[in-house]
């Protein structure tokens, strides 16, 4: 990257990302501490593979960071059937079923979920669409929107096939984000909407829901209905941070993390470490770095003259700031278990380099003149 890119990034995001990600690697060693009678040997397993995809992530986000803007828009169609073609792909034998989920790819010890990178591209394909009116056009119009809605129900479609409920609820929260904001007409944004009501009034009325699935929504409603079953995840996650209290109970040292109380803690419940082992100041501490990281990213769309990169911010902001939302909402038991990671914090390795891409597209916005043609 030269010099004076360098000079023009965005340093308060990339610092609060960075401190996001130094937070989310202690919570995840924590979490994986091996409990009584464990590998010792296996300490640290977790932790080193946390930081070797943080490693390469971060070089993806800087490398996608110093490519020039047209270049990214020229290859947002590539991107976008690629992903589209790997989420067909986890639908033949060589996807694999992780968590009640067929969203993985497995060749040996290689493991790759393509509905996270399906986030960048149908990111990247809406800013082209939305945010490149035809000639004598100021604002996207009908018959763009429907091409859209085309573009959106191809990956959404084959993440419900896997099933992945979280990841369609972050797509829709993409889409229905970049097009409100595109200058559409409201009408869509208005149709969108309500059709999302429709929608979830007729998963109910035809009982279209898995059955583990209504039974998530119904914990929600009265966590105590059913403690022991499908209300044990929200149950044992309340339980985790209200035992912190206001100063936490020291890192390392919370009990219910180090007895496996909660399951996936280091991945969908990272937070309920940082609520018990950190307190309430910790978690709103990770709270407040989010805020900060929306804040800047919106920041840099405002500053656009262009829709295309102001669009591909807004798309970003409504990625990170939904899953944000619904994550931190599941280890408070407001919200129904999705299996959605925090992202920067939560373990893994393809969500990660997800986030990364997303944050380098934001960068990159910011390190060059944003009007240019």
């Amino acid at each position: 990257m030269a010099a004076g890119a360098a000079r023009r990034l965005d340093w308060v995001l990339i610092v609060s990302v960075a401190v996001l990600c130094a937070i989310g690697s202690l919570l995840v060693w924590s979490a994986t501490l091996p409990g009584d009678g464990g590998d010792p040997m296996d300490s640290t397993g977790h932790l080193r593979r946390h930081l070797a995809h943080l490693a390469v992530a971060w070089v993806a986000c800087l490398v996608v960071a110093s490519v020039d803007f047209r270049t990214v828009r020229a290859y947002a169609p590539i991107v976008y059937v690629a992903t589209a073609v790997a989420l067909v792909l986890v639908l033949t034998p060589l996807g694999a079923v992780i968590n009640g989920s067929r969203g993985w790819i497995v060749v040996g010890a290689f493991q790759f979920q393509p509905s996270e990178l399906a986030k960048v591209g149908l990111v990247l394909v809406l800013a082209t669409l939305l945010g490149e009116p035809r000639d004598g056009e100021s604002r996207p119009m009908t018959r763009d929107v429907l091409f859209c809605l085309l573009v959106l129900a191809v990956p959404l479609a084959l993440v419900m096939l896997q099933p992945d409920l979280g990841t369609t609820l972050v797509l829709g929260a993409i889409f229905l984000g970049m097009l409100t904001l595109s200058g559409a007409p409201f009408v869509w944004v208005a149709g969108m909407l309500a059709c999302g009501v429709a929608a979830v009034f007729c998963v109910f009325w035809f009982d279209l829901l898995e059955p583990y699935q209504l039974d998530r929504l119904a914990t929600l409603v009265d966590p105590s209905a059913d403690p022991q079953g499908a209300g044990y995840n929200s149950n044992q996650a309340l339980i985790a941070v209200g035992s912190g209290g206001f100063n936490g109970t020291g890192l390392f040292q919370g009990e219910q993390t180090h007895g496996r109380f909660v399951p996936e803690q280091h991945t969908d419940f990272i937070f309920t470490v940082a609520g018990e082992e950190l307190g309430f100041a910790g978690a709103a501490l990770v709270i407040a770095l989010f805020a900060v990281v929306l804040w800047r990213i919106l920041r840099i769309a405002l500053g656009c003259d262009q829709p295309y990169p102001r669009l591909l911010c807004v798309g970003v902001a409504a990625w990170f700031g939904f899953q944000t939302f619904i994550n931190i909402g599941m280890g408070l038991g407001v919200m129904p278990v999705t299996g959605l990671p925090l992202p920067f914090v939560s373990y893994g390795g393809t969500a990660i380099m997800a986030n990364m891409l997303g944050l380098g597209l934001v960068l990159g916005i910011n390190s060059r003149d944003r009007g240019f043609e």
